[in-house]
């Protein structure tokens, strides 16, 4: 039976100090992983640089534990692919799956903006760990960029997780995915997994409180993509969050 989410979204003393203490926690720790991974560059390789990024989300993790009161639960590891990479396709209401799932996913590569690798240090570091960094203005160059990388991603047997809404949503939103995901499935016949999750309950979007609350995780069974079209592979994958969704939302 899983733990219900507890968050009262009630703001008060315990959920401004704990937020205000994890902010400062992400901004020191943030500097000093960064600087320690463009250190390493030179040195050490691309794996070793993940696991470093790895350690760190894994102490992320563990500050907002204990200071905001936020954990998480996971159903349906089983369902990730023991022999061959796939591409996740991701609900997205919050900033915590852009770094948890760094810690639950097998190696993989990230669709992201490319604006986040501005950020000093931080974005910096983020650049040598092979993020899929596209231009959100230029669509079709994007996608060019999305199928060209992320094939050979693939083909390295890194994994590759795509935000297909785009955007973070509000809890209870839905934005139709965009088709760059699917596309790279039908392009490569790569498998699908479609993950859900409701992290923008306690982590809302564009917010500076965290509250507490158990953020549930739901990952779905492979779509084999072998003779379907990108937009049967989009709409499955679409259908599958959607439902999960309902499932896991307080």
């Amino acid at each position: 039976m899983t733990q219900q989410n507890s968050s009262s979204r009630q703001p008060n003393f315990r959920i401004y100090l704990g937020s205000t203490l994890f902010f400062i926690y992400i901004i020191v720790s943030f500097t000093i992983i960064g600087t320690l991974i463009l250190l390493a560059t030179p040195f050490f390789s691309f794996e070793i640089r993940y696991k470093m990024s790895q350690a760190w989300v894994a102490c992320l993790l563990w500050g907002v534990k204990v200071l905001c009161g936020i954990s998480h639960e996971i159903e349906g590891l089983e369902n990730l692919p023991k022999d061959r990479p796939a591409i996740v396709l991701s609900k997205h209401q919050s900033a915590w799956e852009t770094v948890a799932l760094r810690l639950i996913l097998p190696m993989h590569l990230t669709l992201l903006k490319r604006s986040l690798l501005w950020i000093p240090i931080g974005g910096w570091a983020l650049a040598t760990l092979r993020p899929i960094a596209i231009d959100r203005k230029n669509q079709s160059e994007a996608l060019k960029q999305l199928i060209k990388e992320g094939s050979a991603g693939l083909q390295e047997g890194l994994w590759v997780l795509i935000f297909p809404e785009g955007t973070r949503t509000a809890p209870g939103e839905n934005i139709k995915f965009n088709a760059g995901g699917a596309m790279l499935a039908h392009k490569t016949g790569a498998p699908v997994v479609p993950l859900a999750l409701n992290a923008g309950e306690v982590w809302p979007r564009y917010s500076f409180l965290k509250y507490p609350g158990v953020i549930k995780v739901k990952i779905g069974p492979v779509i084999e993509t072998e003779g379907k079209k990108a937009k049967e592979i989009n709409e499955l994958a679409e259908q599958w969050i959607a439902q999960a969704m309902t499932e896991i939302s307080s």
